[in-house]
């Protein structure tokens, strides 16, 4: 590669980062922007951004490490922002999390499982009927063991068909996790 060639490629990039920042800003508004599931205790989306600096303290904090940090796969202005990947490894309710955060991005919540109920909306857990093992004769359940609600946010019918009350659901993805369907069946939807 000669000197000419090299140079060239220098100023091309070089020319090149200011759109790339254009089209990273571009569609960042909030009704078009991607939902991501955040830790519990989390504020509204846009004030959860401008809050969270970044500083790695909730996901070192967890005890379950599901918590990650955000890379540029999630888009630029997610970078380094928590993230919970429910098939991964779902949330376990244990707020400590919400304990560490040094801004309020992650608004405090006490350990208790009551107060959870109560305070936590990650998401809404929601069956695909059409993949799960229950509502093709097949008996399951796992998703409805695996839920920190029982009875609550989670029923169970005939075959152990699960039926999600989205009013008790926090969207903690321990259902998301355990569901040996592939893709799961169930599924989070953040908040």
């Amino acid at each position: 590669m000669n000197r000419r060639r090299l140079l060239a490629g220098i100023i091309a990039f070089l020319a090149y980062i200011p759109v790339l920042f254009i089209g990273l800003k571009k569609n960042t508004t909030s009704s078009n922007r991607k939902r991501f599931l955040r830790p519990p205790g989390a504020l509204k989306e846009d004030d959860f951004l401008q809050q969270c600096i970044g500083c790695f303290k909730c996901a070192t904090a967890c005890p379950n490490d599901c918590i990650n940090m955000a890379s540029f796969e999630y888009g630029f202005e997610n970078v380094h922002t928590p993230v919970i990947n429910a098939r991964a490894k779902g949330c376990t309710l244990c707020m400590i999390c919400t304990e560490v955060c040094p801004t309020g991005a992650l608004t405090e919540i006490t350990r208790d499982l009551e107060v959870a109920k109560k305070e936590v909306k990650m998401g809404t857990a929601y069956v695909d009927k059409d993949l799960c093992f229950s509502f093709h004769g097949r008996t399951c359940g796992v998703c409805y063991r695996a839920c920190p609600l029982p009875g609550e946010a989670i029923k169970v019918g005939l075959y152990e068909q699960p039926t999600v009350n989205p009013d008790k659901c926090v969207g903690c993805g321990l259902c998301e996790q355990a569901c040996i369907h592939m893709p799961q069946a169930i599924r989070i939807k953040p908040a």
